[in-house]
């Protein structure tokens, strides 16, 4: 059953990366071999499959929705004139791309991926890097790298606070009570346990990051080119990666990428001014857009120099939007925000779309023998007005008066941003229905029999690890990510799963469950519909094949180095965690 229930996944894989078909081809296709396997081996009703793929069509639209508010904010930019100053004032910084795509990608990103999570770092820094003259593809792949470290503690922990909080049973948390835990201090432990090898990998990825862009987009196409910056990079590394543990250890899951990220931007800014490790180094750059290969293009044009009548502005009224975008979304994730409870607001059930139980799916828990908690995920609430492409939204309309934008202008880049979202948006319907078919397989007539696809697939690979469980631990974090896009979403899937392996093979449970957090965060880097979805950012269409081909390099560094660490804390010092 578990080569069955890899099919899906396996054909994904063939179709985009090995037959290169785009993804408007590949996920239509992959859907129905889904729907196939659930129906006819899986024994999942068709009622249960058109529930299943509903949900997944919901969750699309608000994808849809975030990636329309990051390209509105940016065709809005550029009509504004913002995005010409914003890049000369890179270049102020330093000319080097490498350099560049560390600061925007690497520290701002993590900002972002701290403040909002769920794919928005790329909705903002691929654009971004666009507007500074990247081809739309060296942009997309640098933001789905840095889809990696800070992702575990994202949206003010959210993997950890609500993947695992909402997951692991009562029982765990008593078995941590009789230990002398209370649940708070077990997701602090369990983050503290992600952060630990995330901050060793981590470290790393700005450099492997640049080495990426030399290699694939550079003229000479060298990894020699990034290693240039081996020193900068490994700082602008530890600049976020070290408090990034240090608040993870100090503070727990919701602040690490946070404040961890500011603290390196407070760092490394100054730092590049100075040319700081830099002095003996040349400035790198793309080879000329003549010489680019086409897939590396986009549709979005963001040339400084096509909008001549733009006014001219300073350096910080350009950079006021992102500046409202970062403080917004920070105001709109903290809970119990003084006087303001603006995340209290915008979620609360009156502005909340909400669809229960879609097409009466939990009939079926009497009629199958199911548990109600396996049709529960069957429903799904929107809240559109704390989603980021709604603040995105508001900022671009508040350049009627920040930049003075009239109208007319407002409302060209806002068409602009329309005519881009056809093609993707069609690829992820396809893409998030499929996920959520194989996540809800286990809504099915075999009376136990068989479990969710994806549980299918991690038994099996858990019964040949025995022992060496800790070193694939990360690797069933990264699948689940892969499936359902979300760091989040794979903890839910296996937290339970990595707990119980845990007991069975007398491995450290909070060990196991942080290495979980880190698999699922690096599986971000890879998985489909965050690649649809930041390619649609950048313009780019029917090439996701040829970006995970580049990102899966990254995440299979970043799975090496977690599991390797993973054996070391379960049979070394940590041997005896709880």
């Amino acid at each position: 059953m578990a080569l069955l229930a890899l099919i899906p996944i396996l054909a994904i894989f063939v179709f985009l990366v090995l037959l290169r078909w785009p993804a408007v081809r590949a996920m239509p296709v992959g859907y129905v071999i889904t729907v196939g396997l659930a129906y006819a081996v899986w024994k999942m009703p068709a009622v249960a499959i058109a529930a299943a793929s509903i949900k997944g069509l919901i969750i699309c639209f608000t994808l849809m929705w975030i990636i329309f508010g990051a390209i509105v904010l940016l065709t809005t930019l550029r009509h504004s004139g913002a995005l010409a100053t914003i890049r000369r004032g890179f270049l102020d910084i330093s000319p080097d791309r490498r350099v560049q795509a560390i600061i925007v990608a690497w520290l701002f990103g993590s900002f972002i991926e701290g403040a909002a999570g769920f794919g928005t770092p790329a909705a903002i820094c691929g654009p971004l890097l666009l507007a500074l003259g990247f081809p739309a593809m060296a942009a997309c792949t640098a933001a789905l790298i840095i889809q990696s470290t800070p992702v575990t503690f994202g949206a003010v922990g959210t993997p950890i606070i609500i993947g695992m909080g909402e997951s692991l049973s009562a029982d765990v948390f008593l078995a941590a009570a009789d230990a002398g835990a209370n649940k708070p201090e077990v997701l602090h432990a369990i983050g503290v346990f992600a952060a630990l090898p995330h901050a060793i990998a981590g470290t790393f990825i700005p450099l492997v990051m640049v080495c990426v862009m030399t290699r694939f987009f550079g003229k000479d196409r060298r990894l020699r080119d990034g290693l240039g910056v081996w020193k900068f990079a490994l700082f602008a590394g530890a600049a976020f990666t070290l408090p990034y543990l240090a608040f993870a250890v100090l503070l727990g899951p919701e602040f690490p990428s946070l404040l961890g990220s500011l603290i390196g931007l407070a760092i490394v800014v100054p730092a590049a001014k100075k040319r700081f490790l830099l002095k003996n180094v040349t400035p790198w750059d793309f080879p000329d857009r003549g010489e680019w290969d086409k897939e590396w293009a986009g549709s979005l044009a963001v040339n400084e120099n096509n909008n001549h009548d733009a006014p001219r502005m300073s350096l910080a009224r350009a950079w006021l939007p992102y500046l409202l975008v970062a403080i917004l979304l920070v105001l709109t994730r903290l809970p119990n925000v003084p006087v303001l409870q603006l995340k209290e607001r915008l979620t609360a059930p009156s502005v909340t779309l909400a669809w229960n139980n879609i097409l009466n799916v939990e009939q079926l828990n009497e009629a199958l023998s199911i548990p109600p908690e396996k049709t529960k995920i069957l429903s799904q609430k929107v809240a559109l007005l704390h989603l980021p492409g709604t603040i995105f939204m508001v900022v671009s309309l508040s350049m009627l008066w920040l930049h003075g934008m009239g109208h007319r202008r407002l409302a060209a880049a806002w068409h602009e941003a329309a005519r881009t979202l056809a093609k993707p948006a069609f690829a992820l319907a396809f893409a998030v229905a499929l996920v959520w078919v194989f996540i809800a397989s286990d809504i099915n007539a075999t009376g136990g029999e068989l479990a969710s696809m994806p549980l299918t697939l991690a038994e099996a690979v858990a019964n040949l690890a025995g022992r060496t469980w800790p070193f694939f631990a990360p690797v069933i974090g990264a699948l689940g990510a892969f499936v359902a896009g979300s760091n989040t979403v794979s903890d839910m899937m296996f937290s339970m799963f990595q707990y119980g392996v845990a007991d069975r093979t007398d491995t450290p449970h909070l060990v196991i469950l942080g290495l979980q957090a880190f698999g699922g965060a690096a599986g971000n880097m890879i998985t489909v519909h965050n690649v649809v979805a930041a390619a649609a950012t950048v313009g780019l269409t029917g090439v996701e094949g040829a970006l995970i081909r580049k990102t899966i390099w990254p995440m299979g560094y970043y799975l090496l180095v977690g599991g390797t660490l993973g054996l070391v804390l379960c049979y070394g010092v940590f041997a005896s965690v709880f």
